[in-house]
């Protein structure tokens, strides 16, 4: 194949020289050949479903596909990083050209091998946003691009590394991009070599065969050169013409957000409004309705005059009152009230029915997994003293059917026992949860034959601020404020 009939137009925004004005396509196969015979370090190719890391992954098929078969020896290990939380047409895109990958690779004798990459359950966005309490992410709280997507790709290399003792992560990133991205991957570049320092692991190397490719380039190459895997790259452009742009493949917190018009989870705060999806919906996705409007709401969460409603006075993990410090005699919000959690798992339970509903043919999503509903309801069982074992309660009244729950898995404490406490503890002036976590502390450690972390917990505990929010807020706001920081189901409406 060559570039001669490569039509390189005006298909793209960014400005700059074309890279086939100085290289052929069979200059660039070949570089890719020397590479992959260069040494006996494998191949990671990151593949997001995009067009960068689409436009890279076909280069390298086409360039391997020439060399002699006694000659393929290393494995190219193509991964994509599905954070359980995209948007569903494109779950189903990169789902099928994974298939595709393995079933061309196999029959056509290639060294190619296609694995998607999930976070850990205690990692998932629901576990964290439903169960921690994690306010919505933002742009300078992104807690969801390190553990959705960049983690479970390190552990993909590092085991690779384990493996290996040497890796070669091939990335569809450009220079182009961005100024940022420039001056990322200038400094880790290596003289005289065509490889980079991954920004992580020092034994991973990280090639970028597309990194001086404008986007004019890469759709004249997709537009013109037959994907060799039985997928169309007219159905890729069609996407983007219905969500405008993509998630690159994300391997470090310097990559950016995804922008204002985009496609990638479905639940993405840290744009302003998700353009892609409305995109999709005016093009006759209606069923998508239901997963835009539990989008909005949680965005709508981020609005500071309402963070009051759906926030705690106090932090999650070292239960600490942080107050502003620009002047404003204010409290920081901190993690998402328990209450409004537990509405929060109903509404997305109540949305995934109604998508359901609504879904073309007999095909079904599940928005949430029995397993993060099962690590949620630990959580709450340990971390947030919730006796009553809410999770069963509103998984049964939302779906109005059952999942296997295990029975007093966490506990002996129930919602007699939470009403009992209740009781006393108004009696004796005492916060409930203050002895409900007390109690909790000791069951975790009861039977333990060293049980010295007990007292450090205990102490944990102790040190919270126990005082009621109207006290807190009123001490620091003032009387007048109590009122925004109350929380009822209601607030959602």
């Amino acid at each position: 194949m060559s570039t001669d009939n490569l039509d390189v137009s005006n298909t793209g925004q960014e400005k700059g020289e074309s890279v086939f004005d100085s290289r052929s396509l069979e200059d660039i196969y070949e570089e890719i050949r020397e590479a992959y015979l260069a040494d006996e370090r494998p191949w990671v190719i990151g593949y997001s479903g995009g067009k960068d890391s689409t436009t890279a992954l076909q280069l390298i098929w086409y360039a391997i596909k020439e060399i002699p078969d006694e000659q393929q020896t290393k494995p190219i290990h193509v991964i994509s990083s599905d954070t359980l939380v995209e948007t569903p047409k494109i779950v189903n895109h990169i789902t099928s050209t994974l298939e595709n990958i393995n079933e061309y690779a196999e029959k056509e004798d290639l060294p190619f091998e296609a694995h998607k990459v999930t976070p850990k359950v205690d990692d998932s966005f629901w576990v964290n946003l439903i169960g921690r309490g994690y306010p919505a992410p933002n742009q300078t709280f992104r807690w969801c691009t390190e553990r959705l997507k960049i983690d479970p790709a390190d552990r993909f290399i590092e085991n690779k590394v384990s493996e290996h003792g040497e890796v070669i992560v091939v990335l569809g990133v450009r220079k182009a991009e961005s100024a940022t991205r420039e001056q990322v991957m200038e400094l880790h570049s290596i003289d005289g070599s065509i490889l980079s320092r991954h920004n992580k692991f020092a034994n991973a190397f990280v090639y970028t065969p597309i990194e001086d490719w404008i986007v004019d380039d890469v759709w004249s190459y997709l537009l013109q050169v037959e994907c060799p895997w039985g997928k169309e790259n007219r159905d890729l452009a069609a996407l983007y013409q219905e969500a405008d742009d993509e998630c690159p493949m994300v391997i470090d917190t310097k990559t950016p957000s995804c922008g204002n018009s985009r496609f990638g989870c479905w639940t993405c705060t840290v744009v302003s409004e998700d353009k892609a999806m409305q995109n999709m919906i005016d093009e006759g996705d209606e069923w998508m309705e239901p997963l835009l409007e539990f989008r909005d709401f949680l965005k709508s969460t981020q609005d500071p005059d309402e963070k009051p409603k759906y926030r705690q006075v106090k932090g999650r993990q070292h239960g600490y009152v942080k107050t502003k410090t620009n002047g404003d005699n204010g409290i920081i919000p901190r993690a998402h009230k328990f209450e409004f959690c537990k509405d929060l798992l109903r509404k997305l339970l109540e949305t995934q029915k109604e998508v359901n509903e609504q879904i073309p043919g007999d095909e079904e999503m599940d928005l949430i997994r029995d397993e993060e509903l099962r690590e949620i309801r630990r959580i709450w069982r340990e971390e947030r003293a919730d006796w009553e074992d809410s999770v069963p309660k509103i998984y049964r009244e939302a779906m109005e059917e059952d999942i296997g729950w295990v029975q007093d898995d966490y506990g002996a404490f129930g919602e007699t026992e939470a009403k009992l406490l209740k009781e006393i503890a108004d009696k004796h002036d005492v916060p409930p949860e203050l002895v409900q976590r007390l109690l909790d502390t000791e069951l975790q450690h009861h039977g333990m034959k060293r049980r010295a972390s007990i007292y450090n917990e205990i102490d944990k505990v102790m040190r919270e601020d126990w005082r009621p929010m109207e006290e807190i807020v009123a001490d620091i706001e003032g009387e007048e404020n109590i009122e925004k920081w109350q929380y009822t189901s209601e607030s959602q409406t």
